[in-house]
């Protein structure tokens, strides 16, 4: 990974980089796919643009590898106010590591993306979960 996720900064503390990313749209072949999750999950194509994101990202390892279409909201997603995927590329920047990533380490930013778009995906009936679940709490026996 050397496209500039991260550095080191003082007393070895890694601090984030610019890295390399590109904005667009999605391809033909891409909104398609959207199309057939959605008829999948019977929700309207809006919907998941919606939660998605309008654009998508080429998020690039090096000068020639890179992820391709990982949407908006897969990129923008934050977990304890850290941007999930940049918080783990800063890490794994070669100068950092001391190495090349292995072909593990790219396949679970991969997987990481694809469960972060499921749960962007699921977040109407999570929710719905939540908010049913509040309204009747089970009644733990001996608790008032």
């Amino acid at each position: 990974l050397t496209a500039g996720w991260g550095h080191a900064g003082k007393e070895g503390v890694t601090m984030p980089g610019r890295g390399r990313i590109v904005t667009r749209t999605y391809t033909a072949e891409e909104h398609a796919a959207i199309g057939a999750a959605a008829e999948r999950l019977d929700r309207p194509v809006s919907e998941l643009l919606a939660r998605l994101g309008a654009d998508t990202r080429d998020v690039y390892l090096n000068d020639t590898a890179y992820w391709q279409n990982v949407p908006a909201g897969v990129w923008d997603f934050y977990i304890g106010g850290y941007q999930v995927i940049k918080k783990w590329l800063s890490y794994r920047e070669r100068s950092l590591l001391g190495r090349a990533i292995t072909v593990d380490e790219a396949r679970h930013v991969t997987d990481t993306a694809r469960r972060l778009a499921a749960i962007l995906l699921l977040q109407p009936d999570l929710d719905q979960s939540y908010r049913a679940v509040c309204a009747e709490p089970y009644p733990w026996p001996g608790r008032t």
